[in-house]
């Protein structure tokens, strides 16, 4: 590989980033360059337009993507999909061929491009198929470009079972789009707009994560196990003092982000901000919006980079929701909007959002939509992990809101009542010193709190945890906003007076659904009653609660009226991630019960004999001595080995108990009530107990260590 040198720093030989920004991807660059025109152009049209592919054309591809892939140091091809486990998957082919003298030859065919039969029947499916029923296919995703790691062209694809069931998430994230595109070009074409062929959702997911010493995550069963800290005291200092947040990133976290950017830079993936985030040893990375699915693509692969960056480092990379109680848990900004194929962003209001018809019909549709299907934007984004996150005070409460702004609420509120909208008045900001830049304020502020914000011409969903794929949410809001659209459009094409029934019915959505608009305070208790009960909103604060309506017949007849899943496909994913959810917790509950039983509690009783031993010694020397410091702490270190020996046994019950459960919902119903309470009751316990005994007797390095390591 050929790559311009540039610059030069502290004697070392830099690259500029633009002439190696995206080296390591078979992009439209290197297509323009390897293949024909015919077989370019018809491609393009396949990505562009969604025709079929030719398989001339396929065997085309795959002989320039194979000498592409060899000339950068490839061996292997790789069909890279993403299962129903949460994160993705690869089976690594050679290239290589027998040839008849003996040798090889690199050979790549358009077959072997377009489908792979990995086996289906190890991966989760909900009981879509047996376990004897092994056959799966893999199937070539035209639309995201391929891309070396390693030595391995890696070929993004869908993946599906024998019967043709989607058991990834990216199918049904395709569908979701191609439907969402469909109903979004009827309403355009009501607007006179005949020249856009597709409309596209972009994203810009931003990624928050924590950064520890592997020498520390090694001594940590917890957190190797389950990926957070299932004990821990309170560190004397957290993120009280605000101090940690923007503030200046130290030489081994920058060193790290420098690596990581080159990295994700030479698969092309536009990171572009990074900084310290709230929490100590948190940070987050935010890149330049792309197209849903290939965006989905870009994040999977960015939190794999992320802990591999990390080890050569001598780090370890944290993506769980809440590695550590006490401090703020890490999210994942789903950054949404729709575009057309021409760049217009269709949800920008412009100078005159008042007068702006088309920008206001889609900002209704998309308020109609999270109101109409709360439950699954909020069980879009549940998972054991992130139950631990929602309604905290770093992230959003488990009802689902919207937050618009002064200024379209006032142009919304004038619409409703048939007032005049006079417009927003700008304000000049002056900062009282004259060598400084005055501008505009912007006519809203941002709300931190809401979980959908509307952010000038996009929304930000915020609810999404940090190891989450975004793939689940965008699939549920994609369709949820093409289920808004369709009705509209249905509407639309049947009126006789066009602008009359386009601006009653923008009326009444404002109307009918102006209770999920909320502009306050997400964090204060009162919003969740005001929420619940005074708006009928839902509030579903944990995992079981909402995954069961997954089922709820209006959502069964939506997403399978647009073709996004079967019945069968969401019976399943129903059962998959409440299986997850059951896993992930039992996992946890086993690592309490060994870690309080096997190290714990022996390091407390072995410090206790310690004391005894120095009162005993001490009253050896003075007959008369009461030791009273010694006496009162073995009391209290008894007391807490007796109740730690307690509730590990409380907790093995509950665990136990679950063998008596009917279904996979009575069992995740079984974990939230007796599992988790028991969980936590046993780590009050060790929790005191950490705080009684001496720092070089406890067996794991504490909060303090954790969270201030990294230097």
């Amino acid at each position: 590989m050929s790559i311009l040198r540039a610059a030069e720093r502290d004697g070392v030989i830099m690259e500029k980033v633009s002439d190696y920004f995206g080296c390591m991807v078979f992009d439209d660059r290197v297509m323009k360059a390897t293949l024909s025109a015919r077989v370019y152009q018809s491609l393009k049209k396949t990505i562009d337009e969604g025709a079929q592919l030719d398989i001339s054309v396929a065997n085309a591809v795959a002989a320039a993507m194979k000498d592409w892939a060899v000339a950068h140091g490839a061996t292997h091809y790789t069909h890279w999909f993403q299962p129903l486990t949460g994160v993705t998957a690869e089976k690594h082919d050679s290239f290589i061929s027998p040839s008849p003298d003996g040798g090889v030859i690199m050979e790549f065919s358009g077959k072997e491009l377009i489908k792979g039969e990995p086996d289906a029947s190890s991966f989760p499916s909900g009981g879509l198929r047996a376990t004897f029923e092994a056959r799966g296919y893999t199937a070539w995703d035209p639309t995201s470009y391929a891309f070396i790691k390693g030595k391995t062209l890696c070929i993004p694809t869908a993946f599906c079972s024998y019967g043709g069931e989607a058991l990834d998430k990216k199918t049904p994230l395709l569908r979701s789009m191609e439907a969402l595109n469909k109903q979004a070009l009827r309403i355009l074409r009501l607007f006179g707009n005949d020249s856009v062929k597709c409309v596209r959702t972009s994203v810009g997911p931003e990624q928050e994560y924590f950064l520890i010493t592997k020498e520390m995550y090694d001594q940590r069963p917890d957190l190797k196990y389950t990926g957070r800290t299932l004990f821990g005291a309170k560190s004397p200092k957290g993120q009280e003092m605000d101090d940690h947040y923007f503030g200046v990133i130290k030489p081994r976290v920058a060193a790290y982000m420098e690596e990581l950017n080159e990295e994700l830079w030479k698969l092309g993936i536009l990171a572009k901000t990074e900084h310290n985030e709230v929490a100590p040893a948190q940070h987050e990375l935010a890149p330049i919006y792309t197209t849903t699915n290939i965006a989905t693509d870009h994040n999977q692969l960015t939190m794999e980079i992320m802990q591999k960056v990390a080890a050569k480092h001598g780090l370890v990379c944290l993506l769980h929701e809440k590695p550590f109680a006490g401090v703020n848990g890490s999210g994942k900004h789903n950054n949404w909007s729709l575009a057309t194929d021409s760049g217009v962003n269709l949800l920008s209001p412009g100078d005159t959002p008042y007068e702006n018809a088309q920008f206001l019909l889609f900002l209704c549709a998309v308020i109609k939509a999270v109101d109409d299907y709360q439950d699954l934007l909020r069980l879009s984004v549940a998972t054991a992990g992130n139950d631990h996150r929602l309604g905290a005070n770093e992230a959003p409460p488990a009802v689902v809101s919207i937050f618009l702004g002064d200024e379209l609420n006032a142009v919304l509120e004038a619409i409703e009542t048939g007032t005049p909208y006079s417009g927003a008045e700008k304000t000049q900001m002056k900062l009282g010193v004259d060598v400084l830049p005055r501008f505009n304020r912007d006519t809203t502020d941002r709300n931190r709190t809401s979980p959908f914000a509307f952010t000038g011409n996009k929304f930000e969903f915020r609810m999404l945890g940090s190891s989450n794929s975004i793939a689940c949410a965008n699939i549920m809001l994609n369709s949820a906003v093409a289920e808004s659209l369709k009705i509209y459009a249905d509407r639309l094409e049947g009126a006789e007076d066009f602008e009359t029934a386009l601006h009653e019915m923008i009326r009444k959505t404002i109307k009918d659904h102006k209770h999920i608009i909320f502009n306050g305070n997400g964090y204060d208790d009162g919003w969740i009653e005001e929420a619940t009960k005074k708006r009928g909103l839902l509030n579903y604060r944990t995992t079981p609660d909402c995954m069961p309506h997954l089922l709820d017949r209006k959502n069964v007849a939506m997403l399978t009226s647009h073709g996004v899943f079967s019945e069968a496909e969401l019976k399943s994913r129903c059962d998959i991630m409440l299986e997850n959810y059951c896993k992930a917790v039992l996992i946890e509950a086993n690592t309490m019960v060994d870690m309080a039983r096997t190290q714990i509690a022996p390091a407390v009783e072995n410090y206790t004999l310690k004391i005894a031993r120095t009162a005993a010694a001490k009253k050896a020397l003075d007959v008369g001595l009461i030791c009273r410091y010694e006496s009162d702490l073995v009391r209290k270190l008894s007391v807490l080995v007796d109740r730690i020996a307690v509730k590990v046994g409380e907790l093995e019950g509950a665990v136990a108990a679950l063998h008596t459960a009917e279904d996979i919902i009575a069992e995740a119903d079984m974990i939230r009530d007796n599992v988790l309470p028991k969980m936590g009751e046993l780590r009050l316990a060790c929790d005191e107990a950490e705080t009684l005994t001496a720092k070089s007797d406890w067996p794991f390095p504490t909060y303090g260590d954790l969270l201030f390591g990294v230097k």
